[in-house]
């Protein structure tokens, strides 16, 4: 069986994915920050990171040196960690994912499909909703689906993307990717994407029900993982589309 060890284990998704695997043999074990990374890369078959930005570097050391294929769900990423993601995929397998959830990821698929058929005179919006606790905006599942549209445009998210409209000039620009940002309650995380044209619209969504969605398709993620050779991978790899 695959052993799984945890980065960010007494975080809320750490917690989700131990109780998952249930302490067996699949589960090697997790760390914390200033835990002993080191020791649970050369422990496990591979590894899951659900910590936080400032320790991607030493997790992703820890990783190369033993040899470990390891999961990045950790979202806020900057452009120096991605750097540094791109790097470790030359000495190991490494899955990025700003979301685990497999619903998501076939919802992407589906968006890249319809932004590539539909024309620009279909102006595309993103709305997100999270919990009051979280920090980022966009979620990172709200860029990954907004990557999904400007892909099957032909263009990249940065030339198009319009975030935070306030004031009196908020007119959108033909082809942009609007996003709006909702925070409150206890919400696991809702997205939908808005086609929207003159006289009609269409709306594809993911409600997230329960953070063991994240859970299992981290854990279906890692085992499909486990084994690959070197290199960078995604959720749609796992999904094969």
């Amino acid at each position: 069986m695959t052993s799984i060890g945890i980065i960010g284990s007494a975080g809320r998704m750490g917690q989700t994915i131990a109780a998952l695997l249930g302490g067996g043999a699949g589960h090697a074990g997790g760390v914390d920050a200033g835990g002993d990374v080191a020791g649970l890369a050369a422990a496990s078959d591979v590894l899951v990171d659900f910590s936080a930005p400032g320790g991607l570097e030493a997790t992703l050391a820890a990783a190369r040196e033993a040899g470990t294929p390891i999961v990045i769900g950790t979202t806020g990423l900057g452009k120096a960690q991605h750097a540094l993601i791109d790097e470790a995929a030359q000495d190991i397998a490494v899955l990025q994912a700003a979301n685990t959830s497999l619903g998501v990821n076939l919802l992407a698929h589906l968006v890249r499909d319809a932004a590539a058929r539909l024309g620009t005179e279909w102006d595309i919006e993103i709305v997100e909703m999270h919990h009051r606790y979280k920090v980022d905006a966009p979620s990172g599942t709200a860029l990954l689906l907004g990557e999904a549209a400007a892909a099957g445009r032909e263009t990249t998210l940065g030339e198009v993307a319009e975030e935070g409209r306030a004031g009196l000039d908020c007119a959108r620009t033909e082809g942009a990717i609007g996003f709006a940002s909702l925070r409150g309650g206890s919400v696991a995380g809702d997205h939908q994407v808005i086609f929207a044209a003159d006289g009609e619209r269409i709306e594809l969504g993911h409600r997230a029900e329960s953070r063991e969605i994240f859970a299992r398709g981290a854990i279906r993620a890692a085992r499909w993982l486990a084994d690959k050779p070197a290199g960078r991978y995604a959720m749609a790899d796992v999904l094969d589309l």
